[in-house]
């Protein structure tokens, strides 16, 4: 094994993200299944009522923010913690640039930008 190979399995901060990989895809499993009871429950309202609940509305907006969140980070697309260590998203999803690294493991950065959202 070479001395650079040695040093990258030695690399403390990989295995740690890899830690917080694995936490991650728990949180994952536990929002994907919530995400499935809102999708279900507002399928019954519109169905029954003819409307949607705002609330659950603003709930899936936000789980699928966080998501996503969870998702950039898996792919090493954000070295940002998502919730529970950084703060629950709020809104639609923001962009974040490995570039930002700094910034975005404060909750926002210089080059973050919203993404568009598709015209109806």
């Amino acid at each position: 094994m070479s001395d650079e190979l040695k040093a990258h399995l030695k690399e403390r901060r990989t295995w740690l993200r890899g830690l917080y990989m694995l936490l991650f895809a728990i949180f994952y499993t536990i929002a994907e299944v919530v995400i499935t009871a809102v999708v279900i429950f507002q399928f019954l309202l519109a169905l029954f009522t003819g409307s949607s609940n705002e609330r659950l509305l603003k709930l899936g907006q936000s789980l699928s923010t966080y998501v996503y969140q969870i998702l950039q980070f898996l792919t090493f697309n954000s070295d940002y913690h998502p919730y529970p260590f950084g703060a629950w998203p709020k809104g639609a999803p923001k962009e974040t640039t490995k570039q930002g690294k700094s910034s975005a493991k404060e909750g926002a950065s210089e080059e973050t930008k919203e993404i568009e959202k598709p015209s109806d």
